[in-house]
């Protein structure tokens, strides 16, 4: 599951994210609400964090700007401001939830349960690009010539890139969704799964590559017709 966290407080977003990485949900962070909206708009997510306070653009501008644009992601609003007055504008403009900080973390994760439980008729269960499709239930990538099931973290990883397949993942990235902030997972580990992946997909017969950005990370490039 892919979530967006906009949160303009670091150490919040990045405690935040860990504690979703920690559940398995894959994580993208932003720090304004501009590049929350673009975000927002560009990719596909199971649901929202979306931070009220925000520089930018504040969260009720992003929220009434994402809902005008027909985007039904799940939001869950998070913010400093208590008064109801708050509570309802933000339902009012298309949230789908609420919380005040300090919060639970155990009822963060149960509220994101619940508003994607509420949108279980838009469950995507593939994640499609070039020639190549990746079932997420059952792990399987098939291409081409055939279909074959990828290891755990091969799964992860793949799915990751997929999920945002016009964009440089950095291997930082990758580490942080797939093996957690705290992990010592050494960069030379993600390169022995992306050669696994390259080798994969070579093996599918695809057109899919997985591009070294140099200095940077990784992205995928289809050269099909």
């Amino acid at each position: 599951m892919n979530i967006l966290i906009v949160e303009d407080e670091v150490a919040l977003a990045d405690a935040i994210q860990e504690l979703l990485t920690k559940e398995k949900y894959i994580v993208d962070v932003v720090y304004d609400g501009q590049t929350g909206y673009d975000y927002a708009t560009s990719f596909n997510y199971d649901a929202i964090i979306l931070d009220v306070m925000l520089p930018k653009m504040n969260g009720f501008e992003v929220l009434s700007k994402l809902r005008d644009e027909k985007v039904e992601t799940p939001i869950v609003m998070l913010t400093a401001l208590s008064q109801t007055d708050d509570k309802i504008k933000g339902l009012d403009f298309g949230a789908d939830d609420y919380m005040t900080k300090p919060f639970d973390t155990k009822e963060l994760l149960a509220r994101l349960r619940a508003v994607t439980r509420r949108k279980g008729e838009v469950v995507i269960d593939t994640l499609d690009y070039g020639d190549i499709s990746l079932n997420l239930d059952e792990g399987v990538l098939t291409g081409p010539k055939c279909s074959m099931a990828l290891r755990y973290k091969e799964f992860k990883i793949m799915n990751f890139l997929l999920s945002r397949p016009k964009m440089v993942a950095t291997k930082d990235d990758i580490i942080v969704n797939i093996w957690g902030v705290e992990s010592d997972i050494e960069e030379n580990n993600v390169e022995v799964y992306i050669s696994f992946l390259r080798k994969k997909l070579a093996f599918l017969k695809s057109k899919v590559t997985i591009q070294t950005i140099r200095k940077v990370g990784y992205k995928l490039d289809y050269k099909g017709k």
